[in-house]
């Protein structure tokens, strides 16, 4: 069964903040960080199951993969994936 996947408007503007400011020192690396992303985002349409519960509640349809140093925090409901946002693996989420 392919999920489908959506994105918040809050992860889009996560992922843009993302290469802005990864691009300033290395345009090609901001490039791979993002291909990551967005290939993780794609495997979610056959296994967003395969991410981790995240730490920070209990909340089981809410999962991560990480893309380097960035985890890509999402939601499983249903047959649809929502991408939340993308956050640095060092920021904590606050999230019960």
């Amino acid at each position: 069964m392919a999920y489908r996947v959506i994105w918040s408007s809050k992860a889009v503007e996560d992922v843009d903040a993302i290469a802005t400011y990864i691009a300033r020192d290395s345009p090609s690396y901001a490039a791979a960080v993002i291909r990551q992303i967005l290939d993780i985002t794609r495997q979610l349409q056959q296994c967003p199951l395969a991410g981790e519960i995240i730490c920070e509640g209990d909340n089981s349809t809410i999962r991560e993969k990480l893309a380097y140093t960035y985890r890509v925090i999402y939601r499983v409901q249903g047959e649809t994936v929502t991408v939340a946002s993308v956050v640095h693996t060092k920021r904590l989420l606050g999230i019960t």
